[in-house]
C-alpha cells in the first residue's frame, strides 16, 4: 500500500515539474547494401555530437536481396519506416531517408535540408510531457495534451559507438561502411492518453547500449517528447 501511495504522489507531481527541453529525434533509415547511403551515415554520425539532437540509425532489410544481408537490420525497423511512408504520403520507403521528429522527412544525402529540418524542429517544441527514469528499470511519462487517438511510448536502445562494417558482397562489396548510434532494440511499451503513466523497462539484450524513450502520436505520428536517462 505504501509503495502504491508513493507511486501515485510521484505521478501527481509530474505535471508540476518544469519539463526539460526534449532532444530533436533524427531517424536515419539506411542499409549496408545501399550504395548511396555513405554520406547520410557520416552526417548522422556528426549530428550525434550536436547538443539537443538524438540521432538514431535504423538499418532496414529490404535491400538484402542485392547480395549482402545487413548485419543490424530487423523487420520491425522497416515496419516503422513504412508507418512514416503512409503518414507522410510517400509512394514507398527508400534509403537513405531521414525523418525528423516524426513530422518531416528528407533524403539523407541532402544534408543541408536535414539540418534545416532539425533547426526548425528545435524551435517548434512546446510543452512536452515529462519523461523520468528511475534506476534504469522504470520510466514515468507525465501529463500533457494528447493528440487525437492518443500516443505510443517506445523504448529504443542503441549502440553509441561508431562501427565499421566490412561489406563482402552486393553493391558495396569491398567497402567499409561506418555507422553510429545503431538501433538494436525497438519495443513498444504501451499507449498514452495524456495522463501520467508508468512502464517497467526490460533489461537490455546486450551490454553497452544506451536507452531512449520516445513518446509519439500513433502509427508513425509526430514525436511528442523524448528523453534519455541522465549519465
Amino acid at each position: 500500500m505504501r509503495k502504491a501511495a508513493l507511486f501515485s504522489l510521484f505521478l501527481l507531481a509530474l505535471p508540476l515539474q518544469a519539463a526539460a527541453r526534449p532532444p530533436v529525434v533524427v531517424e536515419l533509415y539506411t542499409a549496408q547494401g545501399c550504395a548511396s547511403c555513405g554520406e547520410a551515415n557520416a552526417h548522422v554520425a556528426k549530428l550525434a555530437d550536436r547538443p539537443g539532437v538524438l540521432p538514431l540509425t535504423f538499418s532496414v532489410d529490404y535491400w538484402d536481396y542485392l547480395g549482402w544481408p545487413d548485419t543490424f537490420a530487423k523487420p520491425e525497423f522497416a515496419e516503422r519506416q513504412k508507418a512514416y511512408v503512409a503518414r507522410l504520403g510517400l509512394r514507398e520507403p527508400y534509403t537513405p531517408q531521414v525523418v525528423v521528429d516524426g513530422a518531416a522527412q528528407a533524403a539523407g544525402s541532402k544534408t543541408d535540408k536535414v539540418d534545416a529540418l532539425v533547426a526548425e524542429a528545435a524551435k517548434a517544441r512546446r510543452n512536452p510531457a515529462d519523461i523520468h527514469f528511475v534506476n534504469d528499470k522504470r520510466v514515468y511519462v507525465g501529463s500533457a495534451r494528447a493528440p487525437k487517438g492518443g500516443g505510443e511510448v517506445w523504448l529504443i536502445r542503441y549502440d553509441p559507438r561508431e562501427q565499421d562494417v566490412a561489406v563482402k558482397s552486393g553493391d558495396n562489396k569491398g567497402q567499409t561502411i561506418p555507422e553510429k548510434n545503431v538501433v538494436r532494440e525497438l519495443i513498444r511499451l504501451g499507449s498514452w492518453r495524456g495522463k501520467p503513466v508508468a512502464f517497467r523497462l526490460p533489461p537490455a539484450s546486450e551490454e553497452g547500449l544506451r536507452t531512449a524513450v520516445v513518446l509519439q502520436a500513433g502509427r508513425g505520428g509526430r514525436v511528442l517528447a523524448a528523453a534519455e536517462p541522465e549519465a
